[in-house]
């Protein structure tokens, strides 16, 4: 459990000094609660990506989300690319080219192998979690198993909820709670470790040379290893409720929820 000093480390975004505005060349955000509010994309946070996209600052989100919702976003978004499925690959459509560019962290062929794995931890979950349900968006993912403990279904308590985090980690299986999912997954992968491949392949960057220069938001659990890496990390206001399972909460919060916080993080980061 977090220390009582990490719920006081967060700073208010609005003071983000004045000093550091001018270097941030990358936004990285997660989507779920970060962008959206109650399930839905609210105008004020696409127009602030597409602020950010007009002042030269790439937007990069970093998402639990399928790999069919990322090639929809990485076409029609106004973003660099993007990372999926908790770090399980990157897509970036190449405008110029018309062509969608897609890196996948491991090969077809694992990918089937962890496939029959996760069908067997599905159905050990759903029989031993009353009340979840394996996500309506499972069908279009390609290296995951979303488990839904508020999105679609009455919200289960916590206790529930860690639960499934246990079942997936003792099939083996890595598991992170966002904030209306248990993702898992096989592998050595997560949401940073695919950024800095995104990074390196389509930037030529190494991250840990850029990381003065990028900001990260995001609002729950599975955000915690891009909360934990860079120094420019925003929570939105709803971060808050997960503060009791992160030992790596962001430094700065926002006064607002969701994309609401975020557009709010955008008008800061802006003004300069």
């Amino acid at each position: 459990m977090m220390q009582k000093k990490g719920l006081y480390a967060m700073q208010p975004m609005q003071d983000f000094p004045l000093s550091k505005r001018s270097a941030i060349q990358y936004v990285l955000c997660d989507i779920d609660d970060t962008l959206t509010v109650h399930g839905r994309l609210p105008a004020a946070a696409y127009a602030a990506m597409e602020r950010l996209e007009q002042a030269g600052i790439r937007v990069i989100p970093i998402t639990g989300r399928p790999a069919g919702w990322c090639d929809h976003m990485a076409r029609m978004w106004p973003i660099a690319g993007l990372v999926g499925e908790n770090g399980a690959f990157y897509f970036r459509y190449d405008a110029t080219q018309r062509r969608m560019v897609r890196r996948y962290w491991k090969t077809d062929d694992e990918r089937r192998q962890d496939r029959v794995r996760l069908d067997r931890i599905r159905q050990s979950i759903l029989e031993a979690i009353p009340g979840c349900r394996v996500s309506a968006d499972q069908p279009y993912r390609e290296a995951d198993l979303a488990i839904d403990f508020c999105e679609d279904v009455a919200a289960l308590p916590m206790t529930e909820v860690e639960k499934i985090v246990r079942i997936f980690e003792h099939a083996g299986a890595r598991a992170k709670i966002s904030s209306i999912h248990v993702n898992g997954w096989f592998g050595d992968y997560d949401k940073l470790a695919m950024t800095r491949l995104f990074f390196r392949d389509q930037f030529d960057r190494d991250l840990a040379v850029v990381r003065d220069n990028v900001v990260f938001a995001g609002d729950s659990p599975n955000d915690e290893p891009m909360f934990a890496y860079f120094t420019h990390a925003v929570g939105v206001a709803n971060v808050r409720d997960f503060a009791g399972l992160m030992q790596h909460p962001p430094a700065w919060v926002t006064e607002r929820e969701g994309g609401f916080g975020f557009a709010e993080m955008v008008d800061i980061l802006l003004d300069r």
